[in-house]
């Protein structure tokens, strides 16, 4: 075990959940290790999976000159939910060891302690059960693509410890319902889905790193490898490109859609203006500060997503 620096103990309180969070708050004490395991009290995690989603359905309802489905909506915002949550307690169950030895994951629920690995497992399960459920209520094309994405989800726990990427495998599993929007709509996949994955994998890879540059000293001293490690000094200009790519693929995937609709361009404008502004804001120095830019990416998402379902439903106006 690597010894923490003087002052570095184990926090009380995870240093990257929501200060007085309101879940916390309302529920018992010993539901505190199952809500941090799945990261209930973070819901960044779970916008930031639901988001591509919501793209793909607004995107689809565009296509099919429709206002965006609403059950579909609505099912996917329970699905990512169950399945982020199962996403994280399966990645620390895998990363358990490494938390152990870094400062801001060791005070989580398996490396403190809190909860026992067969527990967790438990925990697992039942929460893809709930995500497997939701999968069910989709045709059977978009149920065989989602359960293709579990293959992805299992190799992301590992890249760290092979590649200097590992966020762009998170891209691969992050991203993936900006495919699965549409397939629920449509039933089959086209270029406007893939080109909107494309563009939310380089989206995932950006903010990630953004989130990555809490870690740097930690990740050399566990030999984790990130994007933030191999950016290096670059890692200003390594995001702004991220944040750029994903501008070019939406845009590609609204032309592919015929979708280059007033209000979808006003989106995908905004969304950039709000990327630029992470970029000028910032500090490689401050950990904080690129947690609070990390979470502003919910508002670049709902900036999107709110250009492409006005958009969508303009066309049933006008």
């Amino acid at each position: 075990m690597i010894a923490e620096p003087e002052g570095r103990q184990a926090p009380a309180a995870l240093p990257d959940s929501v200060a007085d969070q309101w879940l916390l708050r309302a529920t018992p004490a010993s539901w505190r290790p199952f809500i941090e395991l799945a990261r209930l009290d973070r819901p960044i995690g779970w916008w930031l999976l639901l988001l591509p989603c919501w793209w793909s359905v607004a995107l689809a309802g565009i296509a099919r000159h429709a206002p965006p489905n609403l059950w579909h909506l609505a099912l996917f915002l329970v699905g990512a939910i169950a399945m982020r949550g199962a996403g994280t307690t399966y990645n620390d169950l895998a990363d358990r060891e490494i938390d152990a030895r870094v400062w801001r994951t060791r005070g989580r629920p398996l490396p403190s302690g809190r909860i026992g690995t067969r527990t967790a497992k438990i925990f697992l399960i039942a929460q893809a059960l709930v995500g497997a459920a939701v999968l069910l209520c989709f045709n059977r094309f978009a149920i065989a693509l989602g359960l293709s994405s579990l293959l992805i989800v299992a190799a992301y726990p590992f890249a760290k410890r092979v590649t200097g990427w590992p966020q762009a495998v998170l891209g691969l599993a992050f991203a993936f319902g900006a495919l699965m929007g549409w397939a629920a709509a449509f039933g089959s996949l086209a270029w406007p889905p893939i080109l909107l994955y494309a563009g939310a994998i380089a989206w995932t890879i950006g903010y990630d790193t953004v989130y990555a540059l809490q870690d740097i000293s930690d990740d050399m001293i566990a030999g984790v490898k990130s994007t933030a490690l191999t950016f290096g000094r670059h890692v200003r200009l390594g995001i702004a490109l991220c944040y750029g790519a994903c501008i070019c693929f939406v845009a590609l995937a609204l032309i592919a859609a015929d979708a280059l609709k007033p209000l979808a361009i006003l989106g995908l404008i905004a969304m950039a203006l709000h990327f630029a502004w992470q970029v000028s804001q910032l500090d490689t120095n401050d950990p904080a500060l690129a947690l609070r830019l990390f979470r502003s990416n919910r508002i670049a998402g709902l900036l999107l997503f709110a250009g492409l379902a006005g958009a969508a439903l303009s066309g049933q106006l006008f």
